[in-house]
């Protein structure tokens, strides 16, 4: 379907000049936007970049069956265009942060108000006036942003009849930290580790992003060996994180077995990418270029024996869950996100592929070694809690099965390899499936090749609203089951 649009094609991993984006007066533009959507493309990033005396919007667009993306903008302008959130509700978040960033308002947008605004005092957002339903048997709970335990700060306001939730709002912005503004006129000497630290507990998959975008600008590629270092150090990512979900989630509903042996299953997956690079999270493996470090044959025997015993544990503490009726009357027909709303929102991830929708960037638009070897996608219709439990772990199986294939047959040669400066004047493009869903990365140069715009689309910002409509018609007391099913990045949402 993407054959005749009029918007720039590319493919993952690639970039184009800046100068054969087309452009569209922006009514024209946003009326063009529309019709893509229409057609089954999705939003990537949508995003405003400083021209002249005004500000150009574009769009990334994904056309998964065609593993095809589409880049347009619209031509220099200020003030208000027509909201695109009124027939895609995709587009809610997206045009909330271009009107705080560029002041651009989207006319007719149902709901506007700051994304990460600090308020007067600029040591809280300005999260403005929140929804409220009307009634004399409706109450509201406000939960947060301080929360108990070690736990990163979010506000969640309720809008409750008794214990049946109508409505949640949930306003984000405490992790605001500016990473977008300080990649501007990068590369700088700080930008890999602002990379690695964009959501901590995702550094391989926003480091792969960050450095395919700057091999895309230079016109090369990494060496196969360092595609697939990444590629192992991806899924070592996914299954630490999966299974840490999977004992949260247990401990949401007081099964202790799954719950102790998940968390420290956790940490014997992040002990392997630490063998690999000396960093539990990955951090200094993946480098423009290449990779930092290699994995020589007698870490790799090492790595691939304490794979399986981790995979055996997992197996086991995954199994005493689902043997539970307990655990799966708790989670089934809870938090359900039905598939035409997880369409309608732009659902990534995890949270996409429980709600039935094959949609994995490792399958529809591969890049680096994902081109040569996949991972099955693990999709479960129902959408409810029980449903993202159960992709998690089928992906945990799946990334353990790949793991195995990928350990045995190593690709060799060369770590790393040249790279040229970054084109100038040139939009490049990155999608990465990181554990939670599609990380994308979107760097535009200068004359010089420096950044003149870094954008960055961490999953858990397509994914907050789905948490959001999760809830509606539940019990207030499944909010915390709900929430960990989700497991979605305040950081990573607050750049």
């Amino acid at each position: 379907m993407s054959a005749t649009t009029p918007f720039a094609l590319l493919a993952n991993a690639t970039s184009l000049p800046w100068a054969e984006i087309p452009a569209w007066p922006v009514a024209e533009f946003v009326h063009a936007t529309a019709t893509e959507l229409n057609r089954g493309a999705r939003f990537c990033a949508w995003f405003g970049v400083p021209e002249h005396s005004g500000t150009c919007l574009v769009a990334v667009l994904a056309f998964d069956v065609d593993n095809t993306l589409a880049v347009g903008r619209s031509e220099a302008f200020t003030g208000a265009y027509p909201a695109l959130t009124t027939t895609h509700p995709q587009a809610h978040l997206f045009e909330r942060e271009v009107w705080e960033q560029h002041g651009l308002t989207p006319a007719g947008h149902p709901w506007l108000k700051p994304v990460r605004r600090t308020n007067e005092k600029g040591n809280a957002p300005a999260n403005g006036e929140f929804f409220r339903v009307e009634g004399g048997e409706v109450h509201e709970v406000a939960v947060g942003p301080v929360h108990a335990g070690v736990i990163e700060p979010g506000h969640f306001r309720f809008q409750c009849a008794g214990e049946e939730v109508l409505h949640l709002e949930i306003a984000l912005g405490y992790q605001h930290r500016g990473i977008e503004e300080a990649l501007r006129d990068g590369p700088h000497r700080a930008t890999m580790s602002q990379m690695e630290t964009v959501a901590g507990d995702t550094t391989i998959a926003h480091a792969t992003a960050y450095a395919t975008v700057m091999e895309a600008l230079a016109g090369t590629e990494a060496p196969l060996r360092a595609q697939w270092l990444r590629a192992v150090a991806l899924e070592l990512e996914r299954l630490a994180n999966h299974t840490g979900d999977m004992g949260a989630l247990a401990g949401d509903v007081a099964f202790l077995p799954t719950m102790s042996a998940c968390g420290k299953i956790r940490g014997d997956f992040l002990n392997l990418t630490a063998l690999m690079c000396g960093n539990r999270f990955g951090r200094g493996l993946v480098r423009p270029g290449g990779c930092r470090h290699d994995l020589d044959a007698g870490r790799a025997a090492q790595l691939k024996e304490r794979l399986e015993t981790a995979l055996a544990d997992t197996k086991q503490a995954v199994a005493w869950f689902w043997d539970s009726a307990a655990v799966r009357a708790r989670f089934e027909n809870v938090g359900t996100v039905f598939p035409a709303q997880a369409t309608a929102i732009g659902l990534v991830g995890p949270a996409a592929r429980a709600c039935g929708l094959v949609r994995d960037v490792r399958f529809d638009h591969p890049a680096g070694w994902h081109r040569f070897a996949q991972a099955p996608v693990a999709v479960w219709p129902v959408g409810d809690v029980f449903a993202r439990a159960k992709v998690r772990s089928l992906e945990i199986e799946r990334s353990g099965d790949y793991l195995r294939e990928q350990l045995t047959a190593p690709a060799e040669g060369e770590l790393r390899g040249e790279l040229a400066p970054p084109a100038p004047d040139t939009l490049a493009v990155a999608l990465v499936e990181g554990w939670r869903g599609e990380v994308c990365h979107v760097a535009l140069t200068d004359a010089a090749g420096r950044f003149r715009r870094y954008k960055i689309v961490d999953p858990s910002f397509h994914n907050w609203m789905g948490l959001a409509l999760a809830l509606r018609g539940t019990a207030i007391s499944d909010f915390p089951i709900c929430n960990k099913s989700f497991n979605l990045s305040y950081c990573g949402h607050d750049l």
